[in-house]
């Protein structure tokens, strides 16, 4: 077989480099690649997938890796290979195309383009021979190919109208004309709440049909809400069974995901997405941003309900992500592949057989918990789920629970060793900024959750990690980093969760240069990413210069949208420094959406939060001189719409913490909009009084 080298050879990301070696003469996005198909005048071809991406591999084996498929490809276009997850602004453009083209997408993503970048074809996998009503790779190539030579000015036709098309859908979110009109209603609250709930899968948890998504935006929501049913009149006047029925759901879905296949049972962490109705089988690849928004909406949870099978795995997940997806200097790696050998999930799957043999006496109580038969529960083998509670397996072979806790921890270490010694799955290791500051997120609510000082010292070593390698020469910050070299300029979302993040370190450790460096963000994020309006921001910075256009986004889908971050962000730093326009900006977006987010509230599930907090009012807990032991007693209480602020010598000039002292032992203040209660003593009293608002 013929060894090739081709232009990607020299890349860092790793799934860049799984095709290094194809026949196809691929390019990395760039200069040399944009201008060989100017001077040859030849259609470009992109094709956008991640490391970890199932189908990318599947369609490389069948049609990158073969020499003839390759030769057309290499003569007729100039070939491009994107990772998604390097270059996410490029995925954007060309995947809002395929979609207005085709009505559906995904990844693979194969996108033909004209030598001026305009898209004009597209579809995601095409298998190497017709099959399903799919036109074979080939064929594709062909059609274009004779096309582009034949019928040029269609071609081009299609391009510019696709290109109008994509910067036409871009063109929202003008400053509305009376920001003070702007109210949200008991009414408005419930109906969203109800939205939500009648896509609600009220046997299995989740939203809608398979494959199921965490979704966690929605459940924090609806865990939010049930919050609020609680302490609201209004909301319990206007819908009584409302908060119950919110809580129900939210739980449901936290309780089948951790149980289900979708959860690594001996290892922790979840894969991202269930292809079943039921959580069993997973899309087996792990990604570092479903981890950290798993551990937000767990440790929600936890503190809501005080339930401890939340805190076991959030401290399961916890250990996984420091245990294979972290770097020794900090960082939190991108992702782990879903194939092992080539065989999708082959890690994570077991036969009776094995585990009779490596458990001995032990393996009739661990294959009655975890669901293993000879006959395997997907595909001959078994995926390890939890059908039943721990207590009735425990009375049906009389044992207690403490017994049958015994029994299946031992045997869970037995076989997460034994799974140590097996092929594993592909690390995609390189460090992205974005995700890392979710991670730093979920560190923290980890520590407020669990009191455990670990996390704390985590997300302290993390944010350090990430201020110090991502930071260019510009004073701007970058996307990706690996080999100790950062690359890439940093998109809307990396700033927006970082900013996001810093809240979050300054509220576990009451150090103001963490807001301090929050502000200076915001500050380069205003400057850098603005629309021509001057509201809602672009997902990529003015200083880069090779794309077809500068998109904006606004949905909260995989990950929150750089823009509803940005708009809590703002509302909530105005509060912090005092900037009027800061709040006036962020109410402005949330206003501007706001009549999308009624009508689909699992669609803008940030933003639907945000509403909320904006309905509930947000708590502002200020302490003077603060006890160590009650201001995290107050961190560790479920109050999800405060901010909470330390006096100390570099903020005492600011408007919250100025004149400000303890009066006896009364050193917590309750404030809103300018406006403070007497002090209070201790975090019981603080909560009669924010329970009064409500």
């Amino acid at each position: 077989m013929a060894t090739h080298t081709n232009h990607l050879i020299h890349e860092t990301s790793p799934y860049l480099l799984q095709h290094a070696h194809n026949p196809v003469q691929w390019y990395p996005w760039g200069e040399e690649a944009l201008a060989k198909a100017k001077q040859e005048d030849k259609p470009i071809l992109v094709s956008i997938g991640y490391a970890a991406c199932h189908w990318c591999h599947v369609m490389e084996r069948e049609s990158f890796e073969d020499e003839a498929v390759a030769a057309i490809m290499n003569e007729h276009f100039v070939n491009i290979k994107i990772d998604r997850e390097e270059r996410p602004d490029l995925d954007h453009i060309y995947m809002d195309a395929v979609q207005a083209m085709t009505g559906q997408g995904g990844w693979p993503l194969n996108v033909f383009l004209t030598p001026e970048k305009k898209p004009f074809y597209g579809g995601t996998y095409f298998p190497p021979r017709s099959l399903y009503g799919r036109q074979s790779w080939k064929d594709v190539l062909t059609g274009i190919t004779n096309a582009y030579k034949e019928r040029r000015a269609e071609i081009e036709e299609q391009g510019n109208y696709l290109t109008a098309h994509l910067d036409k859908a871009n063109h929202f979110g003008g400053m509305p004309a009376d920001i003070t009109s702007f109210g949200i209603t008991t009414t408005d609250i419930a109906a969203m709440a109800r939205q939500v709930l009648q896509q609600a899968d009220t046997r299995w948890g989740g939203f809608g049909a398979a494959p199921k998504f965490p979704q966690t935006f929605v459940i924090r929501f609806l865990l939010r809400m049930a919050y609020l049913c609680k302490h609201n009149k209004e909301l319990q006047e206007t819908d009584a069974q409302l908060g119950q029925e919110c809580q129900a759901q939210a739980l449901l879905s936290l309780d089948k995901m951790i149980r289900g296949g979708i959860y690594d049972q001996l290892g922790g962490g979840f894969a991202r997405y269930a292809t079943d109705t039921e959580w069993l089988v997973p899309h087996f690849e792990k990604m570092l941003y479903d981890n950290a928004l798993l551990v937000s909406a767990m440790c929600e949870a936890y503190q809501l309900t005080g339930l401890q099978h939340y805190r076991v795995a959030i401290e399961e997940t916890m250990a996984f992500v420091q245990r294979d997806l972290m770097h020794e200097q900090g960082g939190f790696y991108a992702a782990l592949d879903a194939d092992s050998e080539g065989v999708e999930g082959k890690y994570y799957v077991w036969t009776k057989e094995e585990i009779t043999g490596l458990l001995g006496e032990d393996a009739v109580l661990f294959c009655a918990h975890y669901d293993i038969t000879e006959a395997g529960n997907w595909e001959e083998v078994n995926i390890l789920q939890v059908k039943e509670p721990l207590d009735k397996v425990a009375a049906a072979y009389g044992k207690t629970e403490a017994e049958l806790n015994a029994v299946l921890n031992r045997g869970k270490e037995i076989l997460l060793q034994h799974r140590y010694t097996r092929i594993p799955p592909g690390l995609d290791d390189k460090v992205i900024l974005g995700w890392n500051a979710l991670m730093n997120k979920a560190c923290s609510q980890a520590f407020m959750a669990t009191g455990n000082e670990a996390y704390k010292t985590l997300a302290i070593k993390n944010m350090q990690f990430l201020l110090d390698v991502f930071k260019n020469r510009n004073g701007l910050l970058n996307h990706t980093w690996k080999n100790d070299e950062a690359r890439y300029p940093a998109f809307l979302d990396d700033y927006a969760c970082l900013i996001d993040a810093l809240y979050y370190i300054y509220e576990i450790t009451t150090e103001f240069d963490w807001l301090l460096k929050a502000q200076e963000l915001t500050e380069l994020v205003i400057t850098n990413f603005s629309d021509e309006q001057n509201l809602f921001f672009y997902y990529t910075g003015k200083e880069q210069t090779d794309l077809l256009l500068r998109k904006k986004e606004v949905y909260d889908g995989a990950v929150p949208s750089g823009n509803s971050v940005m708009a809590h962000n703002l509302y909530r730093l105005s509060i912090v420094f005092g900037k009027a326009e800061w709040a006036e900006r962020g109410l402005g977006m949330v206003q501007g959406l706001s009549k999308s987010v009624h009508q689909y509230p699992g669609s803008f599930g940030i933003w639907a939060n945000m509403l909320l907090e904006l309905y509930a009012g947000t708590q502002e807990i200020v302490m003077v001189e603060p006890d160590n032991d009650i201001y995290n007693k107050t961190l560790y209480e479920y109050l999800p719409f405060k901010i909470m602020l330390a006096v100390d010598k570099k903020n005492e000039h600011l408007e919250w913490a100025r004149g400000k002292k303890k009066l006896g032992n009364a050193n917590i203040f309750l404030c809103r909009e300018f406006s403070c209660k007497a002090p209070v003593a201790t975090v019981d009293e603080l909560i009669v009084l924010i329970n009064n608002e409500l």
